[in-house]
């Protein structure tokens, strides 16, 4: 059984085949999933494509006092139009600095860090972006951080290719973090640079320290370092790239600037 298979279903077909022995199918199935085909990868294409239209059409609906409620139901409304299911979460001011966001209620305030993530489904493949932006005129501070970030990304993308260990592409991202005073280790970057990703949001194999497993063109991956300040703000940045014979290539343009979440 790999390890997708819902529990209910492994233990219905166990008790219904007595003293049969059951195994994981994960060396199997993980092997056949993390390389993906030419098909595959224009599927993974198109959904990132789609995720992006919905980010434009979505961030110019922002406005003072808007619940972030109302901005996740105008992504998924934007990728229906598109022709796919999804939608895009997002986290303002200070709830922007836990990763995975807060339950508390939150209004949209003038020089609020908004942190978006989220992503669509086409033909069962998925896309997965992250954009931080500020409503507003940024701060200093909020630009520098946002500029270490985009460089911790960038060194990232530059790290990965084929052979390379997944455990250096999270090293390389971060150096650049760490190097720029949030630090050490995992004190302001608190997960790992990236993850698997094609028929589900995250699959086998992850860029995280510790995975010594080679990179082969086919594969792809999130890549999404961020930096959390918590009293502050968080910044993340996310694109999904695939491994070529050459290098990584992405599937959608890294974000230009604090000012311009895309180019």
């Amino acid at each position: 059984m790999e390890e997708r298979v819902r529990f209910f279903l492994y233990d219905g077909i166990r008790k219904e085949m007595g003293r049969t022995q059951f195994v994981s199918a994960d060396p199997v199935t993980i092997g056949c999933r993390v390389i993906k085909s030419p098909a595959e990868l224009a599927l993974m294409q198109r959904a990132n494509d789609i995720t992006v239209a919905a980010y434009k059409a979505a961030i110019a609906t922002l406005y003072e006092g808007m619940p972030r409620g109302e901005f996740s139901a105008n992504t998924s409304a934007a990728h229906q139009k598109l022709g796919a299911s999804g939608g895009i979460g997002a986290q303002f001011g200070e709830a922007s600095a836990y990763p995975h966001g807060s339950s508390k209620p939150q209004f949209l305030a003038e020089g609020d860090v908004v942190l978006m993530d989220g992503g669509c489904n086409v033909d069962g493949y998925r896309s997965d972006i992250s954009r931080t932006i500020v409503f507003g005129e940024p701060t200093q501070r909020q630009r520098d951080v946002w500029d270490l970030e985009r460089e911790a990304q960038s060194a990232a993308l530059a790290a990965a290719g084929p052979g390379v260990p997944c455990e250096d592409v999270d090293a390389a991202a971060r150096k650049v973090i760490t190097d720029g005073g949030f630090g050490p280790d995992y004190a302001y970057f608190a997960h790992r640079v990236g993850h698997g990703i094609g028929l589900d949001g995250h699959e086998w194999t992850n860029l995280v320290r510790g995975n010594k497993t080679p990179m082969q063109p086919g594969m792809c991956f999130s890549n999404e370092p961020g930096i959390y300040i918590y009293g502050e703000f968080g910044v993340r940045l996310e694109d999904d790239m695939y491994i070529t014979e050459d290098g990584a290539k992405l599937f959608s343009q890294q974000s230009p600037s604090i000012d311009q979440p895309f180019a």
